[in-house]
């Protein structure tokens, strides 16, 4: 039976009101309405099951975590994943979160559960040579555009690719931290912790090269790299950049911005570098987040493997 012909009248009335104020208020497409209203009616449906009858709003007010559970426990056995289980408790959370603005009693259980972690995707390295060529400002000769921009845009993503940075990081450089000539940067990441990183010679001769054709003024204090106008460069012209290459050179939606520094971390791990020397070098607080890069190099490996092994 539908979950619709087994609600009492009380909550099917107040979900109406619920859908049509996503709709109105929050500006919803039917889309998702749709999905909104389906998760919370297979809710229903269960707790209808579940209870004996089917739920009244005080009867919502009553239910116990173990009953929310019950519920995940249901979908997890119809094969439903974390995944599905999270947007289903996240519709019925925010149908329980408009009953308490509404004076229609508290859903105190949802709450109380804990939501289903979704497992973090493996990061997606450029190969080597795709990472080189996207740092090569040649690549990008034919556009109608200045030198000096594309000498510009060159520099960045070296120093993304060449030194694991970040691109709030790379782009809050100053001409005297990323163009003094010196063999390191200082760099400043995440929780306003500063890094030594090494500079490569060759992403020096990029910030270099950059520097000389800039037509602006770049004092020692001021952002290392300008837009068109000479104020800070956007990161959204950076992910541009990295977009345009990627329809050149035919590297996949993976390939972003921040892949440069996933890059710069797994290369480093496959020549036999060492975890927690890139763990300093990409300014992780924990050793656990720069592990994933130990299954991106296995995964890759297991790659080389399957498609090379006679016996594979």
């Amino acid at each position: 039976m539908d979950a619709a012909f087994a609600t009492a009248p009380d909550v099917a009335a107040e979900i109406g009101r619920w859908l049509a104020y996503l709709g109105a208020e929050k500006r919803m497409s039917p889309k998702t309405l749709e999905a909104y209203r389906r998760d919370v009616w297979q809710f229903l449906g269960f707790l209808t099951k579940h209870l004996g009858k089917p739920p009244t709003l005080k009867a919502l007010a009553r239910l116990a975590p173990a009953d929310v559970r019950a519920f995940l426990a249901a979908r997890r056995a119809e094969g439903a994943g974390n995944r599905s289980l999270m947007r289903q408790l996240a519709g019925a959370r925010s149908f329980a979160r408009f009953l308490e603005r509404n004076g229609k009693g508290k859903v105190g259980a949802l709450a109380a559960v804990r939501t289903p972690k979704i497992p973090k995707g493996l990061p997606k390295p450029l190969t080597a040579s795709s990472a080189r060529a996207v740092t090569d400002a040649d690549m990008r000769a034919g556009e109608a555009r200045e030198q000096w921009v594309l000498a510009r845009d060159a520099a960045v993503l070296a120093l993304l690719y060449g030194c694991g940075l970040r691109i709030s990081e790379a782009l809050s450089l100053t001409r005297a931290a990323g163009a003094g000539g010196a063999d390191t940067i200082i760099v400043t990441g995440k929780g306003n912790k500063t890094r030594m990183v090494p500079l490569l010679p060759q992403v020096a001769r990029l910030v270099a090269d950059y520097v000389a054709l800039c037509p602006y003024d770049l004092p020692p204090d001021g952002p290392l790299f300008l837009g068109a106008r000479g104020g800070p460069l956007s990161p959204r012209i950076v992910q541009l950049t990295m977009e345009r290459l990627r329809g050149a050179l035919g590297l996949p939606d993976s390939a972003t911005p921040h892949a440069l520094r996933h890059s710069f971390a797994t290369h480093l791990l496959a020549g036999g570098g060492d975890l927690r020397a890139i763990q300093e070098l990409l300014g992780h607080a924990s050793l656990s987040t720069t592990q994933i890069y130990t299954a991106v190099d296995a995964e890759r490996l297991l790659d080389v493997y399957v498609n090379t092994h006679p016996r594979a």
